[in-house]
């Protein structure tokens, strides 16, 4: 039995918009794959680019994949809870 917290659960539905699901991206907004095996689309405020922890993903992805990136796009090394987890985290700042 896990626990959710409230900004987590906002988190989630703000990542699970329609939009995230359909190749049109907002501006002011990117498109990530996020997943170990079956990767996950997630359209995320570009502003989440800036800030550190969101950094250290991106230095992950870069060592693991470098500038070829299999789905074509931005793709983050880390778990989808992970992510959701420090996204809500951003959301809260």
């Amino acid at each position: 039995m896990g626990f959710r917290f409230p900004s987590m659960v906002y988190a989630k539905q703000l990542l699970q918009r329609s939009f995230s699901s359909s190749k049109e991206v907002p501006k002011g907004y990117v498109a990530v794959y996020v997943g170990e095996n079956r990767m996950k689309r997630f359209v995320i405020p570009v502003a989440y680019l800036n800030q550190p922890s969101f950094q250290e993903l991106l230095s992950q992805a870069e060592e693991e994949f470098g500038f070829d990136h299999p789905m074509g796009a931005l793709t983050i090394p880390c778990t989808e809870d992970a992510f959701i987890d420090l996204i809500s985290h951003l959301n809260a700042q």
